[in-house]
């Protein structure tokens, strides 16, 4: 796949999935630094920062908050001497990532659980209560929407 070259804000955005003004205000954070210019003084959003805006819609789906994720991009302009500090980061969004994906299993579980008991009692053609529900409320039972 060949390098598309600089996108503009509108491309950029479409591509990362954050408004225009969010790239803009990420630049104003210091989250995105350097963004290139057209002749026109229009930004261009080069490889790097193509990359470096990926990283950081993944990190803000860890839930890493403005401040970090700015820590982040200092650690990056440290260069090499960095990376341990860079691991360690991304090691605290991949904690966070594991706890809410056990807490998203959980609620997935939970749900489960109530399906196949609301299952259960209309195949049953039981009430909440347990009691036998009337022919036409056995009818109602079974729509969804």
């Amino acid at each position: 796949m060949s390098d598309p070259g600089p996108l503009t804000i509108a491309e950029m955005s479409e591509s990362s999935g954050l408004s225009p003004d969010t790239l803009r205000w990420y630049e104003r954070e210091g989250l995105l630094p350097r963004v290139g210019r057209s002749a026109s003084g229009h930004r261009r959003y080069g490889a790097r920062e193509q990359g470096l805006l990926a990283l950081l819609v993944a990190l803000r789906e860890t839930r890493m908050s403005t401040a970090g994720m700015r820590r982040f991009v200092e650690l990056m302009d440290e260069g090499a001497a960095s990376h341990g500090r860079r691991i360690a980061l991304l090691e605290e969004g991949r904690a966070r990532l594991a706890e809410r994906r056990r807490q998203l299993d959980r609620a997935e579980a939970a749900l489960e659980r109530k399906i196949l008991h609301y299952e259960r009692l209309i195949s049953d053609g039981l009430d909440c209560d347990g009691a036998p529900v009337p022919a036409e409320t056995r009818a109602l039972q079974l729509a969804r929407g």
